[in-house]
């Protein structure tokens, strides 16, 4: 707590500290087109490599205001024509006309503009540069590259943020928030899930990613219920370059060696490591209209957890044509992993004494003894992703935009089995020697054969005072589920031919979207966007508990969305908008339904304001909320056997709260992010039904009432003060604190994480060498005070003789670790 309260206290102050510093000058002109003067809107306009940023509004004006004298760099791009830097030194306010010429060829950047929010967009957004992700990306899955952003927190099964990890945004896990690569979905079809360690290191072939919160701007894929995470891949580099990067982390700095049965990596002295080599290359501009570019990667962990080890491998391919109206680009990437089951969790009473224990894989005696443990208890799978863009202009204001692709994902996880009776599987008991026998220790493996394809179309029309998108998408999946047991130790191989079950999913989505901006007055713009969407959802077949899920349904959904932008001056602007959004139930949903359950789509009601105010010293964003959902679907407390979460609809419920985030930059070598939610996050009228284990059939019903939602924490905070004394070295502290998270809907304390504040603490130094043409290393140590936390966990109640029972998984995280790593630039 006294930790908290001087963080809060110290951001107070310099909070107070930046907006009491006033500058001298202003900085304002007009961006046109050379070739006919016209003026550009929407031209993006960059002081100081990102220090202030705006856009041209309808008339093709910008201004900064509150710019101290000195040295400054204007960069302003636009897609299709080239970019321009000018560098001078202000002594007095200053006008700076832009004239841009025509690219030789276009940009790529048009592919994700259709699936954007702007500048005058009502919507609550983030950005997250090239920049900042190399400075971050030390071999951690993308939610970790996201964790200090608003209202954001991560989990991690292995404690390392390598495997199997997730994210929540506005305590809405990932199955809600719609993501997209190019604007192609990631999102499975069926569990509406992301697997971030299915796409290992895709950070290092990461451009840029924009992170809507709440309903945001109509996209393709599934919905996004608490947000969306838009990430676009490399872009085009002119030049020529290539990379190598290598880092070396070891995960328990402060408890040295141990010994562990099953791990697949051993040592002396230490024993959990972590290893990321990744090779980037590009050609640059070929003949002046082809590019190829590509990254190779390797990642390999040991996990915090025991045996929570990760084999990670994956590759990135882009090869393009740039014309001067046409873009054609082809993309091909793919990640395998090989990861050690984490995903049970540990105990509640191994908190204190083995936060490292791991039960998966465990077998045991006749007496209930732990013998060992199955080393082949893994997850195994490998995704590939294949996109074909094309972008035409066929005017300055008139362009059109279409992707092909095509995923297919493949895998299986392997589980050894004590004492399964042979009923489970659809086997009868066998005879041997006189002998019944029910049970018996198997191995089984259960699999997933994935493929998803589809259409996406956008025409954007850019004129002065008005912007138009029609878009749209059509996307087929066709999903097999299976599973073989592989040995039986009473059984031979008499069974293991077949599969025990299967089942088939095919699911059809159609989208389409119209989305408008109309500058009224200079000061004012209306945004529109309406969407339709239809969605057609087959089941058929047995689940793995031999359960007929075979099934259909269909859904039609309309999600308008409406909102405006207000300019007060030259540094800051007022939005609010609505947005309605409609998801349908994942797979998991059905699945897991009692008999006669009935599964209900959600919808939600989003309404946002906000205030954004920018300056050379200070920009800064405060925004409240409301999400108002009918039927959705949370979180029991429960998961199943591959530990995803288990659901149930609620007739009402609600979000809300304030966001505020504030970036705070003292001259050229001190610069503080800070970010902050406060929210309430509510079920009304709630009913919590509790098994009975001495009547199957049955459940005990508990009336609370109005209750917290799981998972979301009234508060979270962030900050990131970064510090750079000399030239090419900084040192960055970022700090995180997430509020109590309760694990079901009681709003039982005992049923919580605790609250937690973890500190990591950075240090990067550059140089330029006559061997390479930049070098780069950096320190970083993570979680520096040692500090024991956990960021998700389990519940199962029960009632067994009357008496209440209740079963919990926790996932610890590492302590204090550290990593190491170089990147040389040729």
């Amino acid at each position: 707590m006294r930790r908290t309260l001087i963080f809060n206290s110290t951001v107070f102050f310099l909070l107070f500290f930046a907006v009491s510093l006033t500058a001298q000058f202003s900085i304002s002109g007009k961006i046109t087109d050379a070739a006919n003067g016209e003026p550009l809107a929407g031209a993006n306009v960059t002081l100081d490599d990102g220090n202030q940023i705006t856009a041209s509004n309808a008339k093709g004006l910008y201004s900064f205001t509150k710019v101290s004298g000195g040295d400054h760099k204007l960069t302003v791009s636009f897609i299709g024509f080239k970019t321009i830097e000018k560098s001078f030194q202000l002594t007095a306010s200053k006008k700076v006309n832009i004239s841009m010429s025509a690219s030789a060829v276009m940009s790529d950047e048009v592919i994700v503009t259709a699936t954007r929010a702007g500048d005058d967009s009502p919507t609550t957004y983030s950005m997250i540069d090239r920049e900042e992700i190399e400075r971050n990306n030390q071999g951690q899955d993308l939610p970790y590259l996201l964790q200090m952003t608003p209202s954001v927190v991560t989990t991690s099964d292995a404690g390392t943020g390598i495997g199997y990890t997730g994210i929540r945004l506005r305590g809405t896990d990932i199955s809600r928030i719609n993501v997209t690569m190019n604007g192609v979905p990631i999102n499975d079809a069926e569990s509406h899930g992301v697997y971030f360690v299915d796409l290992p290191d895709l950070a290092s072939s990461v451009e840029n990613i924009q992170i809507q919160r709440g309903v945001g701007t109509s996209t393709n894929g599934a919905a996004a219920f608490g947000g969306s995470i838009n990430i676009k891949t490399t872009g085009l580099n002119p030049d020529p370059y290539a990379s190598l990067s290598s880092a070396y982390g070891v995960i328990d700095v402060l408890e040295g060696s141990r010994e562990v049965a099953g791990d697949k990596n051993t040592s002396a002295g230490f024993d959990d490591f972590t290893y990321k080599n990744t090779v980037r290359f590009g050609t640059g501009l070929i003949n002046d209209h082809w590019a190829i570019d590509g990254r190779l990667s390797s990642i390999n962990s040991d996990g915090y957890i025991d045996r929570g080890w990760s084999d990670l491998k994956s590759f990135y391919m882009s090869g393009g044509y740039y014309g001067d109206n046409t873009v054609m680009k082809a993309i091909v990437t793919s990640g395998k992993e090989s990861t050690y089951q984490s995903w049970n969790g540990i105990p509640k009473d191994s908190l204190e004494t083995n936060r490292k224990y791991n039960p998966s894989g465990e077998m045991y005696d006749d007496d209930g003894n732990i013998t060992g443990y199955y080393k082949n208890e893994t997850d195994n799978y490998q995704q590939d992703y294949y996109q074909f863009h094309l972008a035409h202009r066929f005017a300055k204001n008139l362009n059109l935009t279409s992707t092909l692709f095509y995923t297919h994902g493949e895998g299986y996880y392997e589980s050894f089995r004590n004492d399964d009776a042979f009923t489970d599987y659809g086997y009868n008991d066998i005879f041997i020697g006189g002998d019944t026998i029910s049970e018996t220790d198997l191995v089984r493996q259960k699999w997933l054969n994935n493929d998803y394809y589809g259409l996406n179309l956008a025409v954007n029309y850019n004129y002065p005072n008005i912007k138009m998108t029609l878009g749209g998408g059509y996307n087929r999946f066709v999903g097999d589920h299976y599973g073989y047991i592989i040995w039986a130790e009473n059984a031979g191989n008499s069974f293991i031919t077949e599969p025990w079950y299967e089942n088939t999913g095919k699911k059809s989505d159609y989208n389409i979207f119209l989305k408008t901006n109309y500058t009224v007055v200079k000061e004012l713009n209306l945004y529109a966007d309406l969407q339709i969407r239809s969605i057609r959802y087959d089941m058929e077949g047995l689940h793995d508990n031999l359960r007929n899920l075979t099934q259909s349904h269909d859904f039609f959904f309309f999600n308008p969305k409406g909102g405006a932008v207000l300019d007060l001056d030259k540094s800051s602007q007022l939005y609010a908008s609505v947005a309605v959004a409609h998801r349908e139930p994942p797979r998991g949903a059905y699945r897991d339904a009692d008999p006669g359950q009935d599964v209900r789509s959600e919808r939600l009601i989003d309404y946002e304001a906000g205030y954004r105010f920018q300056s050379e010293y200070l920009s800064a964003e405060a925004n409240y909320y409301f999400m108002d959902y009918k039927d959705q679907l949370v979180k029991t407390g429960e998961i199943n056997n591959v530990g995803d979460a288990i659901l149930v609809n609620v007739p009402k419920s609600y979000r809300t709260g304030i966001e505020l985030s504030a970036a705070i930059r003292v001259a050229k070598i001190l610069r503080w992010d800070v970010t902050g939610t406060l929210s309430s996050n509510k079920i009304v009228d709630y009913v919590a039904y509790t098994d009975d284990w001495d009547n199957y059939s049955e459940q005990v019903p508990d009336t609370i009432g109005t209750t917290n939602i799981s998972f979301s924490p009234d508060i979270t905070a962030s900050s990131s003060l970064s510090i750079s004394p000399v030239e090419n070295f900084s040192a960055t502290l970022n700090s995180r604190y997430v509020g109590r998270q309760y694990i079901d809907n009681s709003s039982l304390r005992e049923r919580s994480i605790d609250p937690y504040f973890v500190n990591d603490l950075r240090f990067d130094y550059t140089f330029k060498p006559g061997l390479f043409k930049n070098v780069g290393v950096f320190l970083s140590l993570m979680n520096i005070f040692n500090v024991e936390y956990e960021t998700n966990a389990w519940v199962y109640p029960y009632y067994y003789g009357g008496d209440l029972y209740e079963m919990y998984g926790y996932f610890p995280q590492a302590k204090f670790n550290m990593m190491v790593g170089v990147n040389l630039e040729f």
